[in-house]
């Protein structure tokens, strides 16, 4: 039976702290082999997201499939503070489908979606919300550029900027942090074509900002997700999953698919190297402060651009010779121009 009323009946729930809620999808399902450093990796990625994030920011951790001795050390580390939300998935559910669990519930403003092995390093939060700012239209922005992400869904950015000089090929800012992440998904080198410049972006205020943006760390707008698909994805790991449910719906809401002209992060794979630990060290702590980016511009679905930036001007923009000229007014030299329109 029940005796008495329950104390919180009618009880407002307290509004957050947070505007930035960070999300991590985590399949650890044993630890040989592919998977032997892989929660020592995962470890050093939450850990060095509280010593750098500036505001004070939710993390969200979502075990899809790991073993059972992995699950008992995320409560662990649930316990030490360093895990906001922890769920469990006794069985592999799939990389989107554990974001979609903890993104479902999430009400914070700014979504940052990253893999488990990602080392983030100071100014990673202040570079993502200078581009946010800077940019109206962005409506998602990573944190390391990476290189020949110019086209990947960008024709909109194209399309309202063909005539404008603010869209220019420019030096990479941070040639080393290109190569760190041609090397971290197993190239042996990067060569200088791949990282003498790169397509960007300029503000009014003077923001630079790179074209495009990769999936393994990104930050999105809330309101990106409402376009979304709202069943669950058939995959487990790639298909087109990170495609319909993290890139596509960006542009449908005619947002800005972007990245940080400077390197904060590193993809650091799956093998554990001295260099890491070393770089997470030398992190300054930061201290957290209250941040409301419920001032950034909402975005609204649009139909009529997305189709008409993807449908039409795509096709026109994918033929190798108007697609030459175009690079040419946007300061590519002919050698570049022939590296660019062949990858």
């Amino acid at each position: 039976m029940r005796i008495g009323e329950n104390p919180t009946r009618d009880r407002l729930i307290e509004k957050s702290d947070s505007s930035h809620r960070i999300i991590i999808p985590l399949y650890i399902p044993h630890e040989k082999d592919y998977y032997k450093d892989a929660f020592k990796i995962f470890k050093l990625c939450v850990s060095s997201i509280m010593k750098t994030s500036s505001s004070i920011v939710k993390i969200s951790v979502v075990s899809n499939g790991c073993s059972d001795s992995i699950n008992e050390r995320l409560l662990d580390i649930a316990k030490e503070g360093l895990i906001d939300e922890l769920t469990i998935e006794k069985g592999a559910i799939g990389k989107v489908n554990s974001i979609l669990k903890a993104l479902r519930t999430a009400q914070e403003r700014l979504i940052t979606v990253t893999d488990a092995d990602v080392l983030f390093v100071n100014g990673w939060e202040e570079g993502i919300l200078e581009v946010f700012n800077a940019f109206p239209k962005a409506g998602s922005v990573s944190p390391v550029p990476v290189f020949r992400t110019h086209l990947r869904l960008t024709s909109n950015i194209w399309l309202r900027n063909f005539f404008s000089k603010k869209l220019y090929f420019r030096a990479v800012k941070n040639p080393e942090g290109l190569t760190a992440f041609a090397k971290s998904i197993g190239w042996p080198d990067l060569e200088l074509k791949f990282k003498d410049v790169i397509a960007t972006i300029q503000s009014k205020n003077n923001t630079i900002a790179v074209l495009g943006c990769s999936h393994f760390v990104v930050t999105y707008k809330r309101e990106i997700f409402d376009q979304s698909p709202k069943n669950n994805s058939i995959y487990q790991l790639g298909g087109n999953s990170e495609h319909l449910y993290l890139d596509e719906p960006v542009i449908k809401m005619g947002g800005y698919r972007l990245a940080t002209y400077d390197n904060y992060a590193f993809h650091m794979g799956n093998v554990f190297e001295p260099w890491m630990e070393e770089v997470y060290e030398n992190l300054e702590v930061i201290d957290k402060m209250v941040m409301d980016y419920n001032t950034l511009p909402f975005l609204k679905k649009k139909k009529l651009e997305c189709f008409f930036s993807e449908k039409i001007f795509k096709k026109i923009f994918m033929n190798k010779k108007i697609r030459s000229l175009i690079f040419k007014y946007k300061g590519l030299n002919q050698e570049q121009i022939k590296n660019f329109v062949s990858w």
